[in-house]
């Protein structure tokens, strides 16, 4: 799952509006799958049910982070609302893991004791759900120019071709009278819909716990960092996520003992590098000039520590 701020201008409200008829539709398409399942005595159709009620949780996180991420910090929530999406995202994906396991038990259950189904209601339903999904992916390609529509492009896009698959087991049913392609059908969706969960599990959790972002090498960015000239060494290094993809890093930096103006010059290189290389916009680094003996914990021997009060240790804030 994937969370950013909201733009302002035209191109927001057009996406606002792409959002909002996508969650209309997926939401109808829904209680449509879900009645039809029940009439058809079709549990690949319910299993589409509850693959589109993630589509739709999905449509509705990216719909409210519009929403949620505008909003201004305040001294209440210093960061704004930037996770609430993830929260939301995290307790969404563990209730479709448990959706994904009762659709499993059942369809074992079927196998052993096999339900007629109604093979034409399933293909008609499901040709309607490669028509609605193939749109709304359509929609989104046209508005997809941050990485978390264009995921949101992607898992639509998935989609279309997993409702493709309900029409091929209908069809199948059809012609074979084989009544367990639909329970089979229905354990390969609900795979899917686990396989997806569990990665949004993943992520989320490492985000409230404070994880570093998936792909960043703390080392790389260390080392990028002391590359800079006149940076002596990078300790007591942090990054973090604020939400889905807005992260945030604190360390320590060791410098020559320089004029401020020339250290906010370092500052501002510093910086342009974590903006660039590694997408790291919100940092908070302080500036040392004395060295620690423990540079991850920022532990210096008892003489230095004496000296350090002679000195002063300017912060450098850059948001």
């Amino acid at each position: 799952m994937h969370v950013h701020a909201a733009p302002s201008g035209p191109g927001a409200d057009r996406t606002k509006l792409v959002l909002r008829l996508s969650l209309a539709a997926t939401l109808g398409y829904v209680v449509v799958t879900f009645i039809a399942g029940l009439r058809a005595h079709s549990l690949a159709l319910l299993s589409e049910s509850g693959h589109n009620v993630s589509d739709f949780l999905a449509l509705l996180l990216s719909f409210a982070a519009f929403y949620f991420q505008s909003r201004p910090a305040d001294n209440s929530r210093t960061f704004g609302y930037q996770r609430a999406g993830v929260l939301a995202a995290f307790v969404n994906a563990v209730t479709l893991i448990a959706i994904s396991v009762w659709i499993v038990a059942e369809a074992i259950h079927r196998l052993s004791s096999p339900v007629a189904v109604q093979p034409r209601l399933m293909m008609i339903v499901a040709a309607a759900g490669v028509v609605m999904n193939g749109a709304i992916a359509g929609l989104l390609w046209g508005v997809a120019r941050d990485v978390n529509l264009r995921s949101a492009f992607l898992h639509m896009a998935g989609d279309t071709f997993s409702t493709a698959a309900v029409i091929a087991g209908g069809a199948g049913i059809l012609y074979t009278g084989q009544y367990w392609i639909d329970p089979v059908l229905s354990m390969l969706i609900a795979a899917l819909i686990l396989w997806s969960s569990i990665g949004i599990v993943r992520e989320t959790l490492n985000i409230l716990l404070e994880g570093a972002p998936r792909g960043v090498s703390l080392a790389q960015i260390r080392s990028g960092m002391e590359a800079v000239e006149g940076v002596v060494n990078v300790h007591d290094l942090h990054v973090w996520c604020l939400g889905s993809q807005s992260r945030a890093l604190a360390c320590h930096v060791t410098i020559d003992d320089i004029p401020p103006s020339e250290s906010a010059c370092i500052l501002v290189t510093l910086n342009r590098l974590l903006r660039e290389r590694y997408s790291i916009s919100h940092t908070t680094i302080q500036f040392e000039h004395i060295g620690c003996e423990d540079l991850e914990g920022c532990v210096a021997p008892p003489e230095v520590m004496a000296g350090s009060h002679q000195r002063t240790h300017p912060h450098s804030h850059a948001h």
